[in-house]
């Protein structure tokens, strides 16, 4: 889809990019509180690591079945009221955690969470274009990558906050048996902290709607019906191919940020709420170096490449770690003064490395060429972003089997092996035949 900004609106890119910026980080930091959030609830609901994985599943699985309404909702009312609707959403959602923190009702969590996806999916397919767009095609990895910053610079600080204001008033009830008391007390304190973060988002979703952001015009005409816009892009093979290509990254993403705190859990560390955040450091190091090297030294096919590989050999690594190793802890974290921790963690952290690179990379090479079925392409991208659902819904399954916890990230291995063809023959592949 041809985009232009409006002549009337036409304004310097350093304001909306820094508008866009500020959705980033937002989307980043009620993203990432899963990561904290998910074995927080599994200490207080006594959850089973497949039940425990249905708070990730219920998030991501929105992006289903509200991802392409959300590309007609914004060719209805355009990508600038699509952003305000969809904090709109987020802000609905956060309240909702009130109710279910205070009945402890494991279904109003999940509700929760499904709500806050939706939004998300709303503001994920309006925000994302407009990175592409406000500035030339070979870049815009570069632009994404500075985006991927801020949202995982978010996912740095949010278990961080979460841990300060939440956990750290009961880390020393990890690993004994809550009484009823105790429950009540840990739920409640849910409470706060989420009805600070709807209000917030709500204010935001004011500011956007009045801001100067300029809207973004395509030729395509609003129809009634998705089908035939979504028909002609998979037509595409790149776009078809990188949607599966993203929805494997997205579950290996999700599995290495918002899973380790609940393996961190299972092996008695004490601080597991901030686990993610250690995930999401190597994600903010990996996007600093595709910013740093890409187009320059690399390209985005190649950086996806090595992404894949690197992922690949940490997930081997980690299958046949040793928990009880601290080789990896003794070498960077404490000469630095960080935490003791056992190499299969921090290897799961490191695949933040791995993943980072990998939707900046393949969200323009899958758009490449699209021209007036771009918003509808975005769109399909975006439910990618299900695979967010089902990656950690298969750990947690094989979490239950003889495999444990640490087995359950074989379930990785396949995602990056796809992610691999993709940057080596997927992207090339402008047809069927």
């Amino acid at each position: 889809m041809e985009m232009t900004i409006n002549n009337e609106n036409k304004r310097s890119s350093v304001i909306p990019m820094a508008i866009v910026a500020g959705l980033f980080f937002i989307l980043g930091f009620a993203t990432w509180l899963n990561g904290s959030l998910m074995p927080y609830l599994k200490q207080i609901l006594q959850l089973t690591p497949f039940q425990a994985s249905l708070i990730l599943f219920s998030f991501y699985i929105a992006v289903t079945f509200t991802a392409l309404p959300s590309a007609w909702v914004i060719r209805k009312v355009g990508y600038k009221s699509g952003m305000a609707l969809g904090m709109g959403i987020m802000m609905l959602a956060g309240l909702l955690f009130i109710p279910a923190a205070k009945t402890q009702i494991f279904a109003l969590f999940l509700f929760a969470q499904l709500v806050m996806g939706a939004g998300q999916t709303l503001l994920q397919t309006a925000v994302n274009p407009y990175v592409v767009r406000l500035g030339p095609e070979e870049s815009a990895a570069a632009r994404v990558s500075v985006m991927g910053i801020l949202n995982k610079g978010a996912g740095v600080i949010a278990p961080l906050v979460f841990t300060a204001l939440i956990l750290d008033s009961f880390k020393d009830r990890v690993g004994t048996e809550l009484t009823a008391v105790q429950i009540d007390e840990m739920a409640n304190s849910l409470v706060v902290p989420y009805l600070g973060m709807a209000l917030f988002i709500g204010l935001l979703a004011i500011l956007v709607k009045k801001s100067p952001l300029p809207e973004l015009e395509s030729d395509e005409e609003p129809t009634e019906s998705n089908k035939g816009h979504t028909r002609e892009a998979l037509s595409h093979p790149n776009l078809a191919l990188g949607v599966v290509a993203l929805f494997f990254y997205v579950a290996v993403e999700v599995i290495a940020g918002d899973t380790i705190g609940t393996f961190a859990l299972s092996l008695g560390v004490e601080n597991y709420g901030v686990m993610t955040s250690y995930t999401m450091v190597c994600m903010v190091v990996g996007y600093t170096l595709g910013i740093l090297t890409i187009p320059r030294f690399i390209s985005q096919p190649k950086a996806l490449m090595i992404s894949a590989i690197l992922g690949i050999v940490l997930t081997v690594g980690i299958l046949f770690g040793d928990n009880n190793s601290y080789a990896i802890a003794n070498a960077v974290l404490v000469p630095l003064g960080g935490a003791m921790l056992p190499d299969t963690l921090l290897m799961i952290a490191f695949l933040g490395l791995a993943n980072a690179i990998v939707w900046p990379a393949v969200w323009p090479l899958a758009l490449s060429g699209l021209g007036k079925l771009t918003s509808t392409g975005s769109a399909l991208l975006v439910m990618g972003i299900a695979g967010g659902a089902f990656g950690p819904l298969f750990w947690g399954l094989s979490s239950g089997t003889s495999l444990g916890m640490q087995g359950g990230y074989a379930v990785m291995l396949p995602c990056y092996m796809f992610i691999l063809f993709y940057a080596v023959k997927g992207y090339k592949m402008k047809s069927w035949k």
